[in-house]
């Protein structure tokens, strides 16, 4: 394994039990969550799985002290690998949300090895758009000015990051991450999405995934259409997708019951 120089990767390895949450025994399963959110919106798969898998869902950097970049996805993947070893985790089927997933594609590229599956839950392997590039960028460009997130910018991605079953159903669910959001430093958003707002692509290297994968994606889904992740399914050697009704971006927390259906009968396949 590589050296650690960086002191937020190192925070994975010495601070492991503050920025993760583990239940459960069994075959390990890791929680890799997206941009804004943090590991608690893997709490009902955390409370659905942890009977039969051991269950980590970890805060990636933006949610942590070490939240200054700049950073991107291969730090990002170093950090990761570094909470894996710290955890004793020799290999395991690896989660990720958005971000996460953009993350765990890298992960499955450089360490192959220490992948049993992946789940990439609401992501995909194109890169975003110059259209999108630049909206995201002004947004997060804004909360670092203002030096936090802003109620205006907190009302918008909200309809980003949740479908319109959950803004008109779940206003509870809805409300508390719009709420957590405003509690977030500008800057910490602002690197957190520069990690992978300019990233390349890596859908030329899909073939080299030689694990497999779930795809899981919200059917309400307007951040990530379900169309920019269905030529996974057949780049990646061995995937399958399952959508997942009256959900959006953040489909395993407005959808848990549909999400959890769909990654148990992974796990069994691949455990």
């Amino acid at each position: 394994m590589p050296e650690d120089p960086d002191p937020a990767t190192q925070l994975y390895r010495h601070r492991t039990e503050t920025v993760s949450e583990e239940r459960g025994s069994g075959p390990p399963v890791v929680f890799a969550h997206g941009t804004l959110m943090d590991w608690t919106m893997f709490e009902p798969q955390l409370a659905a799985l942890s009977d039969d898998y051991r269950t980590i869902a970890y805060n990636l950097r933006a949610r942590t002290d070490r939240f200054q970049g700049p950073y991107d996805l291969d730090d990002l993947v170093e950090d990761c690998r570094v909470l894996m070893d710290a955890k004793d985790v020799d290999s395991c089927v690896l989660a990720g949300m958005s971000m996460g997933g953009f993350m765990a594609l890298r992960f499955a590229l450089k360490y192959p090895d220490m992948l049993e599956g992946i789940v990439l839950i609401d992501s995909m392997a194109t890169p975003h758009d110059e259209a999108e590039q630049e909206q995201y960028g002004d947004m997060v460009e804004t909360a670092k000015a203002e030096g936090d997130v802003p109620d205006p910018m907190a009302e918008a991605v909200s309809h980003m990051l949740f479908g319109q079953t959950a803004i008109e159903e779940r206003t509870d669910l809805v409300e508390h991450w719009k709420d957590r959001w405003l509690t977030y430093p500008g800057e910490a958003v602002h690197d957190e999405v520069n990690s992978w707002l300019h990233r390349p692509g890596v859908e030329d290297r899909l073939d080299e995934v030689d694990v497999p994968v779930l795809i899981t994606h919200g059917a309400e889904d307007v951040s990530i259409e379900p169309e920019r992740a269905e030529p996974m399914v057949d780049q990646l050697p061995d995937a399958r997708m399952e959508l997942i009704p009256e959900a959006g971006h953040s489909s395993n927390t407005e959808n848990p019951e549909a999400a959890n259906a769909a990654i148990r009968e992974f796990l069994e396949d691949v455990y």
